[in-house]
């Protein structure tokens, strides 16, 4: 039997027809969002191929639509309430749906980063304008059961993107997995026409253009400088310098003016509500986490081991699977103390970043099944409950730009840790080499048995070519080892914070 004010998720008190009709619609809008991000993974190593990209060029795929989402992010408050919920998400569903075509049709690598950077821009309002309103429409007392039906969109993108995405890039070639996004844009756009018929006053509140433009020029050159950073052997580059001092300049004059301006772009009075600036934090640390595996996993799969896309995106489909568990479970523990899953997940998270960390060329298909099914676990157990404490303080008017700032820093998280990442696999593996390719001399005794070298030889430029592909191969598997290990510490790490939360008040269901 359930205590006095206990919080029971399966209360239909207040709830109507209506809301099931937009609970349904909104969470088809965050599909169609979180599909996005991360249906390029898959055919990342294609897409590198057929538009001759580096293997840190490539990432820039994934980064600048994250990027372009965290800068468009804080924007969807302002714009919500400038035009309206309706109108967003519809003009944000039809700029989506013209720039998946464009990224399909994109002939060089330069094209294809400029349509992501669209997708990015015009799918940023979707996800917090979407929560805001679910919020603002559901009863109090709802708000864990459907922020846990609505969260079930960002974990269904990963499963069905990656393992569409992977069977129409093995069949057609990897345009598919940006052409296959358009149906899906077109029926979001007519059900949101249809469903979200919002009678709210609209506000009229002037932009803050210094800070928007402050924070978007540092958020930019931050990224700039972490993905260019290892291909310009960072510091020692001019580029590198005037792209940190540019972030560290805009960041002081956001910041600065956020502390001074009468209406500031970000209100620093947010911060204020201690489950508010601590959730931030763990959002933070959350996007870090997030997107890093799948972007990781699918190169490390396809260069080193050959395997096929429709296996990849197979593999990557079982972290979605995870979450949908953790989903589930949470939907019906929303009497559980939110703390508690939190750090049941983060920890989820580190033990699946130690077990990556053991991987060797050799890995196997069920090694990445698990290690992924365990780390999408982990987001599941996180996301609803930190979403929850982090909002739950909160004055009901501050929510849509408190939204705004907790996805922004979610996404900046992700596109940092992921070009963090893929420098230290860029950086073990340049190292690794160096160090094992000192052991191929003639003065190396073992070099000379037959059973040690097979193949390769270092008397002729065809074995000398094959030995050097099989140390190349050893020593990015280093690399992503090391970037791995770096996954798991930054989960690990992030337990500590959880315990600094207060536990929201229990409210009767009224």
């Amino acid at each position: 039997m359930s205590s006095p004010g206990a919080i029971n998720p399966l209360d239909t008190k207040g709830l109507t027809f209506r809301h099931l009709i937009i609970l349904a619609t909104l969470t088809f809008v965050t599909i169609l969002y979180s599909a996005t991000v991360t249906i390029a993974n898959v055919a990342l190593p294609d897409i590198r191929g057929a538009l001759s990209a580096t293997q840190d060029q490539i990432t820039w795929i994934v980064t600048a639509n994250i990027v372009a989402t965290a800068v468009a992010t804080p924007l969807a408050g302002w714009l919500a309430g400038r035009f309206g919920v309706r109108r967003v998400i519809l003009v944000a569903i039809l700029g989506f749906i013209v720039s998946s075509i464009m990224c399909g049709a994109a002939t060089s690598l330069g094209a294809l980063v400029i349509y992501r950077i669209g997708q990015g821009a015009f799918g940023a309002p979707l996800v917090p304008v979407s929560q805001a309103y679910l919020l603002r429409v559901f009863p109090k007392h709802l708000h864990t059961s459907a922020m846990a039906i609505w969260g079930m969109g960002a974990i269904l993108g990963p499963i069905i993107a990656p393992t569409f995405g992977g069977y129409l890039s093995e069949l057609y070639g990897w345009r598919w997995v940006f052409f296959m996004i358009v149906p899906f844009g077109i029926a979001a756009f007519l059900s949101v026409s249809v469903v979200i018929t919002e009678k709210t006053e609209l506000t009229r509140l002037r932009l803050d253009w210094i800070g928007f433009l402050t924070l978007s020029i540092a958020v930019t050159a931050l990224q700039f400088m972490l993905d260019r950073g290892e291909r310009n052997n960072w510091f020692d580059a001019w580029e590198t310098i005037i792209e940190a001092g540019l972030a560290g300049l805009a960041f002081y004059i956001f910041f600065t003016h956020s502390l001074t301006a009468k209406n500031p772009f970000l209100n620093p009075r947010l911060l204020l509500d201690r489950n508010y600036s601590l959730g931030l934090t763990l959002v933070l640390l959350f996007g870090m986490l997030n997107f890093t595996p799948m972007v990781m996993i699918p190169p490390l799969l396809q260069d080193l081991q050959g395997y096929p896309q429709s296996v990849v995106g197979l593999l990557l489909a079982t972290r979605g699977l995870g979450t949908l568990v953790a989903f589930t479970t949470m939907f019906f523990a929303s009497r559980v103390d939110p703390r508690i899953p939190i750090v049941i997940g983060f920890i989820m998270q580190g033990v699946a970043g130690l077990a990556m960390a053991q991987f060797d060329v050799n890995v196997t298909t069920f090694d990445v099944a698990w290690t992924s099914a365990l780390q999408g676990l982990g987001v599941g157990f996180i996301w609803v409950p930190m979403a929850v404490v982090t909002f739950a303080t909160l004055d009901p008017v501050q929510i849509p730009q408190a939204s705004a700032v907790f996805h922004l820093l979610r996404n900046i998280g992700s596109s940092v840790f992921i070009s963090m990442s893929v420098a230290i696999m860029l950086r073990g593996t340049k190292v690794n080499y160096a160090e094992i390719s000192e052991h191929v001399s003639s003065y190396n005794e073992a070099l000379r048995l037959p059973f040690v070298m097979g193949h390769w030889s270092t008397d002729s430029l065809s074995g000398l070519a094959a030995l050097s592909g099989e140390i190349q191969r050893q020593a990015m598997m280093i690399g992503y080892v090391n970037s791995f290990y770096f996954f798991a510490f930054t989960s690990l790490a992030s337990v500590p914070l959880v315990f600094f939360l207060r536990r929201p008040a229990k409210s009767p269901a009224t």
